[in-house]
This record gives structure tokens, C-alpha cells and sequence, in this order.
């Protein structure tokens, strides 16, 4: 039996000093037919160890609908980690921030129970329950039983969000009487603090930080006296928003961080070996007094590319780790270019129309009241006397699309902080509000989506709203099969609103693919159903990776569901990524 311990120094493997050297994967932001390349690329870097968050709301979208298989199998997960040789560290949350909608914390819970992330009675009832859940899983994978798991981390950066000792204490009462028995860790940025506040005597502190390793790490030696030095965040890039630039850091740079962390003895877990993507509406969101949601690829400028191809990183990675640990002299395989081809789209209707108009309500209904978790709430509503003026809405979470029997009028977005806009006569309002994504961190957590608050038309308060839901997986799946016929009529009606296009292309095999939607406007893509993400000319992403196993030689299936206009009805296929411009 295998043990594993916090020496006065160094992490203890059967009581002998452990360098830690770690990277992280989220294995619900990888299709799980790739997560066994992934995991064995880490390992030709030089890495000893795969760290993974849970993200509670991919396991429980829906309160009691718990879900861990496909990909949510997290125990699959850690024993292809383990079938490596590698070993594993797991960090459940029940908070995970990692640009995830709402943090990882289920819609659900948010907006239904007070003192999130408290040692509130209603909140630790529902932790406890996902916890023991987890820990089905995860304490049977330990080291001391044979399994890879050798360190289990206590909520996240806590000290940046609250000081409630007794609920860091009630979970790790809840994970030590789980089975539990590796050493338990918390993670802070290097600040005094966030330090103090986010962690307990009787857990070992790790630090998050991606530069000046030595004055993090004297600062890490000052909160925690004793016990192995670790930077459990080594950042080594960083996330995307629309409407920012594509952000890269320097290699050789990132290089000499990496290197000085691990001559100074101390552990690390790289963030990200691998990004991966945030697949269909998995997003999550920035607001530091301006709501930035964040794009679709999670890139993270990491060793390992989106498309999972190691980058110049990943070479300069496994240089400076091989100074310090036995590294596979077996290399990756080069990557291939993408198949690159383009392909006509035909219109399939109109798509924003197909689910039949709510009963009406006084206030527009929140997404959070519909239950509602897809992107899109349609509100309608018969304008008095059919005269326009001007619309004033409290707030908008996050952009909609205001329309007059049809004709559109403009926009109101939440990141340009719009409020108002003046709109024609007419008989039908139409606000259609897409929720593009939730804010994953501080005290945003869990606000409600949709129209919020009191709508007036030149002072009066609207009243009557009609609240419809919209499905977009759904409808994409409608539109999958829509007849060549039907395909026809549609095309006749496609310059009257949002208009759903599909393509029908040919592959020799199964391939990873990369969909450039620079001539799109704004929208969602599907490939034989598999819900690809979001699109938006705002950039700076401008294709949409394919995931391999997505497709299938022979006829595949494209359905885009566009909110506004293609520049061209075209589907083009790019041989490479393009993720946007960079600073430099």
C-alpha cells in the first residue's frame, strides 16, 4: 500500500520526498472519447500528476437529478489518470470559479438558498449531500487503496470571498467522515489576507500565482512555517472574453517561472495543461463594473492546445521539467492540418417563433422563475393604444434584441450598460434576452437573467408580458430535420428574423474540424446535434472547434441558429484555430 504525506518540507511518498508536478485537465470541458490523449500528453511533458475540478453544476443541473456518467464520469476520468501511472488531485468545490457558468454552483442552489458559501444550515445541507457524492467516487480512487488520488482540495480561494471559519470547518467534517483520508489542501493568491481567511490550521495552504515565484512563495513560507512549498495555480495563460483580444503569455517567460518554481523545491499544478472548450452554454462571465462574458474556447494559451496538439509551450515545459524529473523520450505526433473545406448553407425558418407564446404574467418572468436554463427567453407584450415611445428597462441580463411587429428596432446590451431606446407605433413588443453566460465569481453568484425589474413605455409601466422560453438545443434538433420542402418555403421567409440554417457535409473519417464563423453574425452551432457553443463576430474567436469524435465518415450534419445576419450563407472549415489577435 502506497502512502502519501506532508513532511516537514516535501510532499512524502512512502515516507521519501515528492516534487509535485502537476497539470490540469477539466474533464467536462474535454469529450471523454479524448480525455485519454489528454492525460497521456501530460505525461510525455514530464507531468507526475492530473488535477481536475468538479463542476457540481455539470453532475446536477436539475435539484435530484444527479448525473455521472458520460461526461460527468469522473471515476472514468481518474482511472484512465491512474492507467497512466499518474497520479490525481481533485478539487470539488463545492465553489470551482474557473471561468465556468455560475462558478459551478447549480442554478438551483443560487437562486434558491441564502448564505452561499457559508456555514449557513440551508447552504451545508446541499453541500454535504453533493460532497458525499463526490466522495462515493473519489475515496475509493485514493492512493492508500490503490488509486491515484493523493490530495483533495477544501473549497477555493475562500480568502478572496468570505471569513466563515465554521464552514470551512463543516466541509472538511463532511470530507473527512467520507472516507477521506488524503491530505486536505486549500489555495489563495499569495496575500496576506487571502491567506489567513481562506484556510484552517489543520489544512496545508497552496498559493495561486503565474510570476515572481520566489516572493509568492517566501509569502506562502510566512502564512505555513512548515510543510511542502506549492503553487497549486501555476497560470501559464489566460482566459478570453468577446470583445477582448486573444491573450497569450510568453513562453520563454512562462519557461522561467515554471523553472524557478521548481528549483526552489516547491510543487506545482500547471493551469491549464489543457484548456479545452467551453461547449454549448458552459460560459462563464466577468464583471468588475462592466459584465464581459467570456468566449467559447478555453485555449488558455496552455501547453496542450484546444484542439488538444502541443504548442510551443508544451515543448518548452518539458525542457525545464526534465532538469528536475524523469521525462519520456517519447514525443506527441505532430499534428495534422484539418480537413479545409466550405460548404453551402439553406435556410430552415425562422427559429425564434417555434415554441408557442406563455401564459401572460404583470412583470416579465426571469429565467430563474421559468426554471429555464438554456440561452433565450422571448417576451412579448401588445403595446397600449399601439403608440411606440420610449422603452425604459431597469436592467437587462444580458443582451436583447427589441423588435416592432417584427421589425427590428436595436439592441440593449448589459455590457454597454443600456437602459433605453426609443421605438415605433405599433401593435407587438418583442424583446428576445439571451443570458450570455453567468458571472463565475464574488458576489455575483447566482443573480437572476432576463428582463429584471419594472419595464415603462414614456413613464407608464408595461404590463402583460408573455415569458416564453427557448430551448436552443431543442430547436436545433427541430431544424436537424427539416425537409427539403419546408427548407424551400423557409428561404423565402429568411430576411424576416432570426433564421436557422443547416449544411449536410462529407467526411473520408472522422476528423477534428475547426468552423469559422467570420461571416456570421451572432449565434449557436451544432454538428450531428453535439452543441458546439456560441459565435460572435465581437471576436476575437472566430472558429468554433470540432471535436473529432462529434463526427462520423460520411454525411454529417451542420445547424446554425443565427440572431441576426449571415454576411454570407456559407460554412466554411479552417485548417487551423484562429482565436483572435493578440496584445502583441
Amino acid at each position: 500500500m502506497t502512502s502519501f504525506s506532508l513532511g516537514d518540507t516535501d510532499f512524502l511518498r512512502d515516507g521519501q520526498p515528492h516534487q509535485v508536478i502537476s497539470g490540469a485537465i477539466h474533464y467536462f470541458r474535454v469529450h471523454p472519447d479524448q480525455w485519454r490523449d489528454r492525460i497521456r500528453k501530460a505525461r510525455l511533458m514530464g507531468l507526475n500528476t492530473i488535477e481536475t475540478y468538479v463542476a457540481w453544476n455539470a453532475h446536477e443541473p436539475r435539484r435530484g437529478e444527479w448525473d455521472a456518467t458520460g461526461w460527468n464520469d469522473l471515476g472514468r476520468f481518474l482511472d484512465l489518470v491512474h492507467a497512466e501511472g499518474l497520479d490525481a488531485i481533485v478539487r470539488p468545490g463545492p465553489y470551482i470559479c474557473a471561468e465556468w457558468h455560475n462558478g459551478g454552483l447549480p442554478v438551483w442552489l443560487t437562486g434558491s438558498v441564502q448564505g452561499v458559501r457559508s456555514s449557513a444550515p440551508e447552504f451545508l445541507l446541499e453541500v454535504s449531500a453533493y460532497l458525499r457524492r463526490v466522495y462515493d467516487i473519489v475515496a475509493p480512487r485514493q492512493i492508500v487503496h490503490g488509486g491515484p488520488v493523493v490530495l483533495v482540495q477544501i473549497e477555493n480561494e475562500y480568502g478572496a470571498y468570505g471569513t466563515d471559519r465554521a464552514y470551512l470547518e463543516a466541509l472538511v467534517a463532511v470530507t473527512r467522515d467520507a472516507g477521506i483520508t488524503v491530505p486536505l489542501t486549500t489555495v489563495d493568491q499569495p496575500v496576506d489576507r487571502m491567506l489567513s481567511d481562506g484556510s484552517l490550521p489543520e489544512l496545508h495552504t497552496t498559493g495561486s500565482f503565474g510570476s515572481r515565484s520566489a516572493e509568492r512563495l517566501a509569502t506562502l513560507r510566512r502564512h505555513q512555517p512548515t510543510g511542502p512549498l506549492m503553487c497549486s495555480e501555476f497560470w501559464d495563460g489566460w482566459f478570453d472574453w468577446w470583445g477582448g483580444v486573444h491573450h497569450t503569455t510568453d513562453v520563454v517567460t512562462a519557461a522561467a517561472d515554471l523553472d524557478e518554481l521548481l528549483a526552489a523545491g516547491a510543487s506545482v499544478n500547471i493551469y491549464m495543461f489543457h484548456g479545452g472548450t467551453n461547449f454549448g452554454l458552459t460560459n462563464g462571465a466577468n464583471h468588475k463594473g462592466r459584465y464581459l462574458p467570456l468566449v467559447t474556447s478555453y485555449d488558455y494559451d496552455a501547453p496542450l492546445d484546444e484542439a488538444g496538439n502541443p504548442t510551443e509551450k508544451f515543448f518548452a515545459f518539458r525542457e525545464v521539467i526534465a532538469r528536475y524529473a524523469p521525462v519520456p523520450d517519447e514525443l506527441p505526433a505532430a499534428a495534422a492540418a484539418a480537413p479545409e473545406f466550405e460548404v453551402p448553407l439553406r435556410a430552415a425558418g425562422p427559429w425564434t417563433d417555434i415554441a408557442d407564446p406563455a401564459p401572460t404574467t404583470a412583470l416579465p418572468q426571469t429565467f430563474d422563475a421559468l426554471g429555464h436554463l438554456s440561452a433565450l427567453v422571448r417576451y412579448d407584450i401588445e403595446l397600449p393604444e399601439r403608440k411606440g415611445g420610449l422603452l425604459v428597462v431597469d436592467e437587462v441580463r444580458d443582451l436583447a434584441w427589441v423588435s416592432v411587429d417584427g421589425h427590428p428596432v436595436g439592441t440593449l446590451s448589459r455590457t454597454r450598460h443600456d437602459r433605453a431606446m426609443r421605438i415605433p407605433d405599433g401593435r407587438t413588443l418583442r424583446i428576445l434576452v439571451e443570458d450570455q453566460g453567468r458571472v463565475n465569481y464574488d458576489h455575483r453568484l447566482g443573480e437572476e437573467k432576463g428582463l429584471i425589474g419594472e419595464i415603462t413605455l414614456d413613464g407608464a409601466p408595461l404590463s402583460g408580458w408573455s415569458s416564453t422560453p427557448l430551448d436552443v438545443a431543442a430547436i436545433a434538433e427541430q431544424k436537424a430535420i427539416t425537409s427539403q420542402i419546408e427548407a424551400a418555403a423557409a428561404a423565402n421567409a429568411a430576411g424576416s428574423g432570426p433564421v436557422a440554417w443547416s449544411a449536410e457535409f462529407a467526411l473520408d473519417a472522422p476528423a477534428d474540424l475547426f468552423l469559422d464563423a467570420g461571416s456570421w453574425s451572432k449565434g449557436f452551432a451544432f454538428v450531428n446535434g453535439f452543441f458546439l457553443g456560441r459565435y460572435w463576430r465581437n471576436g476575437p474567436q472566430r472558429t468554433l472547434y470540432v471535436p473529432s469524435p462529434t463526427t462520423r465518415a460520411g454525411a454529417n450534419r451542420l445547424v446554425v441558429l443565427e440572431l441576426e445576419q449571415l454576411v454570407s450563407p456559407r460554412a466554411v472549415f479552417a485548417c487551423t484555430p484562429a482565436l483572435g489577435d493578440t496584445e502583441e
